[in-house]
């Protein structure tokens, strides 16, 4: 038995987050998606997604017994009842298909997400649902997914000590640190939400952390680092400065002063230092958000956004984004002024225009970035963003303006 997690229409919407990978492989909280999925049904999980990531994120060796909606959060609830299906049933909620019970031949199409078919069983879902359909959901519902994923790893388990030259306001049993973290002269706030600290990871001196908040496996947070949760660094992160309700998936840096709120960042990703976010507009009106499907902006129906950036993209010194830019994959941002809202993936440039950052120097880069974490880059990683480098120039031009 396995699961498959289903891209279910949704992978253009979330981009560029999903550029380099499936839907369900997003990293809302402490685990991926796809990892939540395999921690609490014990099965083997793979992805059905678009062509060219195919190879990287294949679909399970072993038969499927459920295919799920991957923007789909899995809650305790919500697994129990995709488990029950059985072949020729389909979990909905609101007329909407969540999961379908496979009936060994053929899988769910597109369109079939949406419109349920009227020729399988439904099966009504009544309970919580977190959805992930647009890149902003992953700060917005944040909150949610750290508390569910620190109810999963913590429970029966005991914390590591916390040592006396921290100060915790709230409830330490809701700070966890796992083997080998180190907490040195922090102040931690667990009175909004707890506080997971992964293996190896490390809060240097004076510290504020006020949870929800999730840190990864090696990932460090620099001196004097002020996070405000909900918010969610992975594995290998270095984060300094000031964090507001953010959301970094892992392997990337933003290690020194300057504003990052309301954000979401992929892997892999450098801010240089003082480079800074808005996430409100001077108007306080709603944010205004590139769509990669729409290709223009759309209302994010958000009153707070800042940055959207895909993985292996750069800022340099001094950098500042408007509220509501996207950067696309592997682009380089530097210069005086506000870059334009929309960065094109492989662009290299900023406020003063665009030119095109040449695929062979941008591999260059990502290999040198991954080599200091002591990873390599694969041919399926390399064979990605090169396609995503031809379709930017497909749809772009040569140079970027």
């Amino acid at each position: 038995m396995s699961i498959i997690l289903s891209d279910a229409g949704q992978h253009g919407h979330l981009l560029p987050l999903t550029a380099t990978r499936p839907v369900g492989q997003l990293r809302p909280g402490v685990l991926r998606i796809s990892e939540g999925w395999y921690v609490r049904s014990g099965l083997s999980v793979g992805h059905r997604t678009e062509a060219y990531l195919s190879r990287a994120f294949p679909l399970p060796v072993e038969p499927s017994t459920w295919e799920v909606d991957g923007g789909l959060f899995p809650t305790d609830d919500l697994v129990g009842a995709v488990m029950d299906l059985r072949p020729g049933e389909v979990l909905v909620q609101g007329g909407r298909a969540l999961a379908f019970g496979s009936e060994g031949k053929g899988h769910p199409s597109t369109s079939d997400w949406r419109t349920v078919p009227g020729y399988l069983r439904h099966v009504e879902f009544s309970g919580e649902l977190i959805r992930f359909e647009r890149p902003w959901h992953l700060f917005q519902l944040c909150g949610k997914a750290l508390a569910h994923d620190f109810a999963l790893l913590t429970e029966g388990r005991r914390s590591q000590r916390i040592e006396s030259t921290n100060t915790v306001i709230g409830d330490p049993n809701l700070i966890f640190l796992e083997e080998g973290a180190v907490v040195e002269a922090s102040i931690l706030n667990t009175k909004n939400g707890p506080i997971y600290i992964g293996k190896g990871a490390e809060v240097m001196e004076g510290c504020m952390l006020r949870g929800p908040i999730a840190i990864g496996d090696h990932a460090q947070l620099k001196m004097g680092a002020k996070v405000y949760g909900p918010s969610a660094f992975g594995p290998e992160c270095r984060v300094g400065g000031e964090v507001s309700n953010s959301v970094i998936f892992g392997y990337s840096n933003k290690g020194h002063d300057g504003f990052l709120g309301n954000s979401v960042l992929g892997e892999w990703c450098n801010l240089g230092a003082d480079t800074n976010t808005s996430n409100l507009k001077n108007t306080y009106g709603n944010v205004q958000v590139w769509s990669g499907v729409e290709k223009g902006l759309v209302d994010s129906g958000l009153q707070f956004c800042g940055m959207i950036m895909g993985d292996h993209s750069k800022s340099g010194i001094n950098t500042m984004f408007n509220t509501g830019t996207v950067v696309g994959v592997a682009a380089n941002v530097f210069g005086g002024g506000f870059p334009p809202k929309h960065v094109p993936g492989f662009a290299w440039g900023g406020a003063d225009g665009f030119e095109t950052y040449e695929i062979e120097r941008a591999l260059s880069t990502a290999r040198r970035v991954m080599e200091r974490r002591n990873m390599h880059m694969s041919a399926l990683d390399e064979a990605v963003l090169r396609h995503i480098a031809g379709a930017e120039r497909q749809a772009n031009g040569d140079a970027s303006a």
